[in-house]
């Protein structure tokens, strides 16, 4: 018995782990739970409803044997070239494995597999805190089995492998990856001779399919303080393999004595301060690409020190590039992200200035729905380590949102549609498609917006009679 054992032993209440037991037992099988669950379950964190079962010996076996215990008519998913099997049971996702050995070839991560005993399997995992196991079979049930000193190593939260790290990284460079980013999850430290490794090896990202690099990132970004993970991928050299766009943005440059802010390490702060609050993934990475434009449209002025004009456009077209390059999104997440990229200095501008009515319908016309999302990123956007500036700031964003709202309220501007739409004027005038069309509805939506009228039928209709007569065209 171990300190740990009660805590084994409550998480196994779940009638899940006592038909693979059974199962297990009557096949002949040494069965273990490992991975993830084990982990947290000794951290005392969130236990994973997605439970990872290793045997020794066909883990398809196992899985349809566990099937016909539950239900001949449960799906299983089974892979035959993993030599894997999955089912879902009530709130669980159960993975089965049989245990193995793996080798790699010097140009891809994907391993030959072949059949390996207990400690095969432990070895090639990478990581000794994902090395610790838990016994399921009857005269053993609950028993933790830690073969790499996992338990030590949690407790000391400490990332360290359990092979010698230069062939666990060479084989998968994931690993390199998942490193850094259990080390941001769980606010563990990543042993020095691992870090060495790291970047000795950082090149061999460089073979990973881009999806399996964006993964990791996102699960970075969706992490409570996302910054710990950027500031380690970029320390051990592996952040220019993935986001080269932000190591553009490290460094202070001094001209004429007049500096700008780092803005990398801006950057990161705006991202641990909206991580507070949102769970937006695309919204976080809208934080982390905010200012990416910065980097290419960074001047110096004599008369007004350093300048980065036009960055927010220039960034917008850069997330493009990004969302391609790492195979994320290039639906409307994209276009959202642009847009928040895009829009990320307008809310501060208004804010600065006593903000008009007709400024704030503009805002809101033009971000639509994101239009909150917007000002989420803008309050985190403030970094200033001046109080006096700061709750001034704070405060010229309240008043905004005030007038947001009491706009919206009055003016429905959010995604409107101006009243006077093009097959009316077609209509009136008995005109077919022409320029003459475009020119009333943009003139029509500029008024509403400006306040000349309001967002109403007969005004718009009044002002498109105005508009009709100006440019030469006849009631009909």
């Amino acid at each position: 018995m171990n300190s740990y054992s009660k805590t084994i032993l409550n998480s196994l209440s779940p009638d899940i782990f006592k038909i693979i037991s059974d199962s297990a037992d009557e096949l002949g099988l040494e069965s273990f739970i490992v991975g993830g669950f084990v982990r947290d379950l000794i951290l005392n964190r969130s236990i994973k409803k997605d439970i990872d079962i290793m045997c020794i010996g066909s883990g398809i076996d196992l899985a349809k044997a566990v099937q016909k215990k539950i239900n001949s008519k449960i799906k299983i998913n089974i892979f035959k070239r993993y030599g894997t099997a999955m089912i879902n049971y009530g709130d669980y996702q159960v993975e089965f494995v049989g245990s193995r050995k793996e080798s790699y070839s010097e140009d891809s991560r994907n391993p030959s597999v072949e059949s390996g005993s207990f400690m095969d399997d432990m070895l090639r995992r990478d990581f000794t805190i994902n090395t610790l196991a838990i016994i399921l079979n009857k005269d053993k049930f609950g028993e933790l089995i830690d073969t790499f000193g996992g338990i030590k190593d949690l407790e000391k939260k400490i990332i360290v492998t359990p092979s010698e790290p230069n062939k666990t990284f060479s084989d998968d460079p994931l690993r390199m990856l998942r490193a850094v980013r259990f080390a941001c999850q769980l606010n563990f430290n990543i042993d020095q001779k691992t870090i060495d490794s790291i970047i000795k090896n950082s090149h061999r990202l460089k073979i990973l399919s881009p999806e399996r690099i964006s993964d990791e990132i996102n699960k970075i970004l969706m992490s409570d303080n996302p910054s710990i993970g950027f500031k380690s991928l970029e320390k051990m050299n592996l952040l220019k393999y993935i986001l080269p766009e932000l190591i553009d943005l490290k460094g202070v440059e001094e001209v004429e004595g007049q500096t700008h802010k780092d803005n990398f390490y801006h950057t990161l702060e705006v991202v641990d301060n909206i991580s507070k609050n949102t769970s937006n993934l695309w919204l976080r990475w809208a934080a982390l690409l905010h200012d990416v434009g910065k980097a290419p449209t960074k001047k110096f002025d004599k008369k007004i020190g350093w300048t980065f004009h036009g960055h927010e456009y220039i960034g917008s077209k850069m997330v493009k590039k990004i969302f391609q390059r790492l195979s994320l999104p290039l639906n409307e997440t994209l276009k959202y992200v642009q847009k928040i990229v895009m829009m990320s200095s307008r809310p501060i501008v208004i804010s600065e200035d006593i903000a008009t009515d007709s400024a704030v319908r503009r805002l809101i016309y033009d971000a639509g729905n994101s239009i909150d999302d917007l000002l989420t990123l803008c309050e985190a956007d403030i970094t200033t380590k001046n109080i006096k500036k700061s709750i001034k700031y704070q405060n010229n964003f309240k008043i905004v949102r005030k007038k947001i709202t009491d706009v919206e309220e009055r003016d429905s501007i959010r995604n409107f549609q101006p009243p006077i739409t093009g097959e009316i004027v077609m209509e009136h005038y008995k005109i077919k498609p022409c320029k003459e069309i475009g020119i009333i509805k943009e003139k029509i939506k500029n008024a509403i917006l400006d306040g000349e009228i309001q967002n109403d039928y007969n005004e718009a209709f009044e002002l498109m009679i105005k508009i009709g007569k100006s440019l030469g065209l006849k009631d009909e």
